[in-house]
């Protein structure tokens, strides 16, 4: 066990050191698409207009732009796909959306303004959750896409036999 490193190392099971990529693959992959999907669902030109009304520049274009990454990166990261190149524009996604609309509202995602019979009322959510998804990118890109990674399976080197 000398040079390896984790609990599932520790315990004689080094091949468990890869499974982190599975949940972090699932749930950025999903989350990135749902985020895509919804901006779809309801309208590509209502979220033009919310980039146009906080002074991005080319509002139509970088609206289309940003679906077409939370989709095709999200199903990338999902699939275990490419997921260096695919993190890329997710991660620019991620840094506008902290600097344009998250920052101001300080780091925590959830602000719990009230509590009545309608149910619990929120503030606008700050930059936490944004980091969180940079964060599980990075833990990818640094570590791999893990088990059931399509890279596994199109990009597999063959092994050649060991010299005598």
């Amino acid at each position: 066990m000398t040079g390896t490193t984790g609990y599932g190392a520790r315990f004689g099971w080094p091949h468990l050191q890869t499974w982190y990529a599975v949940p972090l693959r699932l749930i950025v992959g999903y989350g990135f698409m749902e985020h895509g999907y919804a901006k779809l669902v309801r309208g590509p030109e209502n979220f033009t207009a919310i980039l146009h009304a906080l002074g991005v520049p080319a509002p139509a274009l970088l609206a289309w732009a940003t679906i077409l990454i939370e989709l095709g990166g999200g199903l990338m990261v999902l699939l275990g796909l490419l997921v260096p190149l695919a993190s890329l524009p997710m991660a620019a996604v991620l840094l506008v959306a902290i600097f344009t609309v998250h920052l101001p509202n300080g780091f925590s995602s959830i602000k719990l303004l009230s509590v009545d019979a309608a149910g619990a009322h929120f503030g606008a959510p700050g930059y936490e959750t944004d980091l969180l998804y940079l964060a599980c990118l990075a833990a990818l890109v640094l570590g791999g896409s893990g088990p059931f990674a399509l890279d596994r399976l199109i990009f597999r080197t063959r092994r050649t036999p060991a010299s005598p």
